[in-house]
């Protein structure tokens, strides 16, 4: 575990930690839905009452181990920390959490703060040389495929989870929570592009 710096295992679970924060106290509380795995994580909870924390864990599991062929095992290893650590936090908050933010009465403000923290903590994450989870890898090998930005894949997988969405949640819900998913693509590219900047200039110094 030596090249893996302990700076940047830090800023995975901080990253986490906001992901956690945002999912649970701003999409959750507010019903908005979410794209990737934690959207399919919703629709299970939604149906069968089973914990994000638990179903995002057991989706990933996959997807962490192609990742572990395709992109390394320094990948594979800070994905399993910032997958096992978003699970933690979520379950924690899940159970514990006393603060509730009622924004049912005003989505958009809901959509835009939740898409900021979400697409700061992903930013953060993937920054670090991370991910949260197996939507993360399928993300970044689909980037390096087809040469989109990796916030692009994420707002075209997204599309797709919220479309199925729709089964529980109507079309004001959705409309809200696409604002959100670019809004996340969006300040995900920005972190992400602000990484590539401070690289660049510590490489030419």
């Amino acid at each position: 575990m030596k090249w893996i710096r302990w700076r940047e295992v830090s800023m995975i679970v901080f990253g986490s930690f906001v992901l956690a924060a945002a999912f649970y106290h701003i999409h959750v509380q507010n019903n908005l839905a979410e794209g990737g795995f934690i959207g399919i994580a919703l629709l299970v909870k939604q149906f069968f009452n089973v914990s994000p924390s638990i179903t995002t864990l057991l989706l990933d599991i996959p997807l962490i181990l192609l990742g572990s062929r395709l992109l390394g095992k320094r990948l594979a290893i800070k994905t399993i920390i910032g997958a096992a650590s978003f699970s933690f936090f979520y379950a924690l908050m899940e159970r514990y959490s006393p603060f509730k933010i009622n924004l049912s009465g005003h989505l958009f403000i809901a959509a835009v703060i939740g898409g900021v923290l979400v697409g700061f903590g992903l930013g953060l994450i993937l920054r670090y040389g991370g991910a949260t989870g197996g939507d993360d890898i399928l993300s970044l090998i689909v980037s390096k495929i087809s040469r989109l930005s990796v916030g692009k894949v994420y707002f075209l997988f997204d599309g797709i989870v919220l479309a199925v969405s729709l089964i529980y949640l109507n079309w004001n819900q959705i409309a809200y929570t696409v604002l959100s998913v670019a809004v996340c693509a969006y300040i995900t590219d920005l972190v992400m592009a602000y990484h590539k900047k401070d690289s660049a200039e510590e490489a030419y110094i």
